[in-house]
């Protein structure tokens, strides 16, 4: 199992840094009117707001990190790098549908259902088979093949990742129940969207713990 380049770990640690400092700051430019724990963090990216270019550039640089740790994060399963690719490119396109300043937007609310989707189903899908043994015939385990059992890094396995994803939805869960019902879906979705910014944080980690190991020994 091949660790992750060092600049995947900037990337993946700049990504909640830099979704917190921004909601933070254009929640402070759109003055005392806003309230973080009931109003979304769409209303500070919408057209006419005071902390537009703020909260947008966030989101614009909060998606290139997760492409930028997508390409980088070799350990993890293709499948699950694209979804988080995927996840970054939405992000960024908040950026062409921003939020209107009032009312709804089908546009904007697609893109933000298909970023939430692939973040939330990006932890299973980067989950990494394992098999027991070698070729018989070389002593080596193919380049293609399921990594040993043992060397998969602990957030690349299974249980962590189902677990990491459902959390994710049932956190979708909880925004939509605030945002029809409470009037808290501004703290759902902050919640929400933190831990999906972290946990590619949490899987870089692990793979940099993870010792790296030659096919080649036996």
């Amino acid at each position: 199992m091949r660790s992750v380049p060092r600049w995947v770990l900037f990337s993946s640690m700049c990504a909640p840094i830099l979704l917190v400092c921004g909601w933070s700051v254009a929640a402070v430019l759109h003055g005392p009117a806003y309230d973080p724990a009931s109003t979304t963090i769409s209303i500070l990216a919408a057209n006419g707001a005071d902390g537009y270019w703020i909260m947008t550039s966030a989101l614009i640089a909060l998606g290139v990190c997760h492409v930028v740790t997508a390409c980088g994060l070799r350990p993890a399963a293709g499948a699950g790098r694209l979804a988080l690719c995927g996840g970054g490119v939405s992000a960024m396109l908040l950026a062409v549908f921003p939020a209107p300043s009032s009312g709804g937007s089908l546009k904007h609310g697609a893109v933000v259902v298909v970023g939430f989707s692939l973040l939330a189903l990006w932890p299973v899908l980067a989950v990494r088979r394992e098999v027991l043994g070698r070729s018989l015939a070389t002593g080596r385990r193919p380049a293609s093949a399921p990594a040993p059992a043992g060397s998969t890094p602990w957030a690349l396995r299974r249980g962590p990742s189902l677990v990491a994803t459902t959390l994710m939805w049932l956190g979708g869960a909880w925004f939509l129940l605030a945002l029809l019902v409470h009037d808290t879906a501004g703290a759902a979705e902050r919640v929400l969207t933190f831990a999906q910014s972290m946990w590619p944080l949490v899987v870089v980690l692990s793979c940099l713990r993870q010792p790296t190991r030659d096919d080649g020994l036996t």
